[in-house]
């Protein structure tokens, strides 16, 4: 496969290749699509029983009415009971407190899998990456979950991830990337997700500062007890009953509510300085991911980083420029329904929390403050949001995703390679305007999430678009 091709990345995931076999998928995404890269898991996966495993596609807190356009086993959701696909050398986590998941019955039948899958790939001129937790430990702990200001954790969380100072946490990190690259030494390296503090339901937001993070910062020079006391404060503002039109009248301004938001970093400093803490702290989870790639895996294994999109990444901490010194590339999310549905999971709390508030001006200030829509654009009431259908558009116009990608480029300032990630749900012509706005964008490559997403019609339409 000729190198001078611009990056294109598919993530397959191991029940894909195990249900229509390796040799169909990868005829799939090489000569349908075009792709010069693969990201795979490390599990393999059966059927299972109502309730037992987990049900795909993921539920996304209760809020997914997502469909595999590739049916896996005959149906497009379904359960399936999941194992790991080898086993892991135990002496490499002899000083984890965390221990990589038990092989099972699957491990055993299945597991060879993912070898032969990465070698094929390889074979076949491909790179390939792992994609995993970048704070996802097998059992996480509660005492190594992110907390609120005031000590609680965060309600209802969509992305169960962990503090990003546990030091148990980062001995896990290490030791399974020494694992990976002792069982599939092929890979050309590791894609962490979640490398930040999600914020899809407003409480995420508002992490962390738990006992690890009180530690990291104070060992870093930042002021901790500040940080929690003034964000503890904008977190009563935004929950009790503190809002008021007022403040979504100049929220929703076309200045895009930034004379706004100087008022309240003025009103909460604190607020600023927590802001720069979790960039800090990202960047440093980034720094040991990118230690232990080089120490166990070579100087040429890279360190892929997924990301949120801007300005949702001034909250999870993720600092492009600065992560750009680890990471060989980045893939900021074009995730437009997970956009969508923010603007309903915060709102409803907002609406909850402050009686009065009027919902279409409140639609407007978040619609605004989330850079989703220009002008009259998108909609007026929490209704016109939410997790899109299978078959419907997701409601993100063009304008703001193309201004997005010229942020995280401007944001990035040439450190490393950018490949936007696109997400295969949605009906067939919203995808191809979502992934044509990426081809004619100046990023590096692109990323698609994931093939079982991706019907014949849409791997036609990526090797059309990016040829």
């Amino acid at each position: 496969m000729s190198t001078s091709k611009r990056f294109l990345g598919i993530t397959v995931l191991s029940p894909f290749f195990q249900y229509e076999g390796i040799e169909p998928v990868l005829a799939n995404v090489i000569e349908r699509a075009g792709a010069t890269a693969v990201a795979c898991n490390t599990s393999v996966t059966a059927p299972g029983a109502e309730g037992e495993g987990s049900y795909q596609p993921p539920i996304d807190a209760g809020a997914s009415v997502r469909l595999f356009d590739r049916p896996l086993w005959g149906k497009q959701a379904l359960w399936l009971r999941s194992g790991p696909g080898h086993r892991a050398n135990l002496d490499y986590f002899a000083d984890s407190p965390y221990q990589p998941r038990e092989p099972n019955d699957l491990t055993e039948s299945e597991g060879p899998v993912i070898g032969r899958f990465i070698a094929a790939a390889k074979q076949a001129g491909l790179q390939v990456y792992i994609q995993t937790g970048a704070t996802q430990p097998p059992g996480l702990r509660e005492e190594d979950l992110p907390r609120l200001p005031d000590g609680r954790l965060p309600e209802a969380r969509m992305a169960h991830t962990g503090s990003l100072a546990s030091p148990a946490i980062r001995a896990y990190n290490r030791a399974w990337v020494r694992d990976i690259f002792a069982q599939y030494p092929q890979v050309d390296g590791i894609r962490p997700d979640w490398p930040e503090y999600p914020c899809y339901k407003l409480d995420e937001a508002f992490q962390d500062f738990g006992d690890h993070v009180a530690v990291w910062a104070a060992a870093h020079g930042f002021d901790f007890p500040r940080m929690r006391e003034d964000v503890a404060r904008f977190y009563r503002y935004l929950h009790g009953g503190g809002l008021n039109n007022a403040d979504l009248a100049q929220f929703a301004s076309p200045d895009r509510g930034k004379f706004a938001l100087l008022q309240l970093f003025n009103r909460f400093p604190g607020v600023v300085e927590w802001l720069r803490c979790k960039a800090a702290l990202s960047t440093d989870l980034l720094r040991d991911w990118h230690q232990a790639i080089r120490h166990f895996g070579g100087p040429e294994k890279e360190l892929a980083a997924n990301a949120f999109m801007p300005p949702f990444s001034h909250l999870t901490g993720l600092d492009f420029h600065a992560a750009g010194a680890f990471c060989a590339s980045i893939a900021p999310k074009l995730y437009t329904m997970h956009w969508s549905l923010m603007v309903q999971f915060w709102g409803e709390v907002l609406l909850a929390r402050n009686p009065g508030l009027d919902e279409a001006l409140l639609v407007r200030a978040l619609v605004n403050l989330m850079d989703l829509a220009d002008g009259e654009e998108g909609g007026t009431r929490l209704a016109h949001y939410g997790y899109p259908a299978p078959d419907e558009p997701h409601p993100i116009p063009n304008a703001p995703q193309v201004r997005k990608i010229h942020q995280v480029l401007h944001a990035a300032g040439g450190r490393t390679r950018i490949y936007a990630l696109v997400h295969g749900y949605g009906p067939l012509e919203d995808f191809r305007r979502r992934l044509q706005l990426v081809a004619d964008s100046p990023v590096d490559g692109v990323w698609i999430n994931r093939y079982g997403y991706l019907s014949d019609a849409k791997l036609d339409a990526i090797g059309e678009i990016w040829s």
